[in-house]
């Protein structure tokens, strides 16, 4: 059999003239300060030899086979896991998504009943605690049906909508500042105000068809005429005075508009500068611990500290709050639920409506009315199912950030 070794093998290497400079040949001469000795070079380039090859000196190993010695460049490979910037990304998303979901969908009940209770004048029962509260909301859910207290959750996300898309309009053609910078002054300040004011003015109609829809009677509410878009509609109607007339106690809409102003601008005043506080009180506090290693404690803070931020400015107004939807709601002709347990739970056989008949003159007129026939309680009605809104919310962001803590460190495990 012809024999497949090069002429030019000898035995110990290859010549470099013939299989290139890449490999350098290992020389049997003797080197110059070096006599009668071979050279023992190593193996330093690509690829490595063949594992059973003879073209080695007796003593020298395959580089594949080496082990790596301590605090060499090679590292064994590490086994594939997510990175922390996607588990990051992921604790965020997820908190920020239960936060947002529990304030717009599932505290929806707690706003209509809320609303229900603040344009109630004829309750007995004020409900100024959550746990009357949600006897009342069960017992109106069981007579009427799940829809009872899930009503004009679309309207209230198309005024979202106007409300947002208006903000940016009148900022984007107007020296009105939407965000404040880092270093403001105090015209800015005033200008920034002033936008939040000019966009609950401009979103005022539609609100007040928003609530019309929230509060009305599941029972008188005629499902073949009603439609998403119906809060458009109604407010555009109420706005240009056209369509069905309404009742002579209907107040322009001219007499809501420096309150449902300054109503904007103190809710935001009071919720930004509480949730400031608290982030400065949780900086403050967290120099002192040592840096976290959780990436929740990056996201939950800002979520908890405009949690108490919202929660302050709605304890706050709520009285504004109340004499607001009395005067938007008054000559609407609107017929809602019946707030009292018994009545609410229809224990005379069907569940009692009521209609909304006030007579209010404007915003003074109505908070003398209240504080003269219903006392300083008065402008407290729902304020129950507020707290149990808030409480919910609360308990889902803490259920939410404990639930992200045990996937975060199981996906570190893995």
């Amino acid at each position: 059999m012809a024999s497949r070794r090069p002429d030019s093998f000898d035995g110990y290497g290859f010549r470099v003239d013939q299989y290139g400079a890449g490999y350098p040949a290992r020389s049997s001469g003797p080197a110059s300060g070096v006599s009668g000795e071979l050279q023992q070079h190593q193996w330093v380039t690509s690829p490595p030899d063949i594992p059973g090859s003879r073209n080695l000196h007796p003593g020298e190993r395959t580089p594949l086979y080496e082990e790596a010695e301590p605090g060499s460049r090679w590292e064994a490979p590490h086994a594939a896991g997510v990175p922390p910037e996607q588990l990051n990304r992921f604790a965020g998303f997820g908190i920020g998504l239960v936060s947002l979901f529990t304030e717009n969908v599932l505290a929806h009940p707690c706003i209509v009943f809320r609303r229900q209770c603040q344009v109630n004048y004829h309750g007995r029962c004020y409900h100024l605690t959550p746990f009357s509260a949600v006897g009342v909301m069960y017992a109106i859910t069981k007579a009427q049906g799940p829809k009872a207290l899930w009503k004009g959750m679309g309207s209230t996300f198309i005024v979202h909508g106007i409300a947002l898309g208006a903000e940016g309009v009148i900022s984007e053609f107007t020296p009105l500042l939407r965000e404040l910078p880092h270093s403001w002054s105090w015209k800015q300040l005033a200008g920034h105000l002033l936008l939040k004011g000019l966009t609950a003015v401009v979103a005022l109609p539609f609100y007040c068809a928003s609530l019309i829809e929230t509060v009305q009677s599941e029972i008188v509410r005629d499902e073949s005429s009603s439609g998403l878009l119906d809060c458009v509609r109604e407010g555009l109607t109420r706005l240009l005075g056209v369509g069905a007339p309404h009742s002579r106690r209907l107040l322009p809409l001219s007499y809501l508009l420096l309150p449902v102003a300054a109503h904007a601008i103190l809710r935001y005043a009071v919720a930004t500068s509480v949730q400031r506080a608290v982030l400065w009180l949780h900086q403050r506090g967290g120099k002192r611990r040592p840096v976290p290693s959780d990436p929740l404690d990056a996201y939950f803070p800002e979520l908890a500290a405009a949690w108490a931020g919202s929660l302050a400015a709605d304890v706050l107004l709520f009285p504004l709050e109340t004499v607001l939807h009395r005067l938007g709601l008054q000559g609407t002709r609107t017929i809602i639920d019946a707030t009292d347990g018994a009545e609410a739970a229809g224990s005379g056989g069907s569940p009692l409506v009521l209609p909304v008949n006030t007579q209010y003159d404007g915003l003074a007129d109505c908070l003398h009315a209240i504080r003269r026939k219903e006392g300083a309680a008065g402008f407290y009605r729902g304020f129950g199912a507020l707290l149990a809104q808030y409480s919910l919310h609360g308990a889902l962001l803490a259920a939410a950030r404990t639930l992200l803590r045990v996937v975060l460190l199981d996906a570190k495990v893995c």
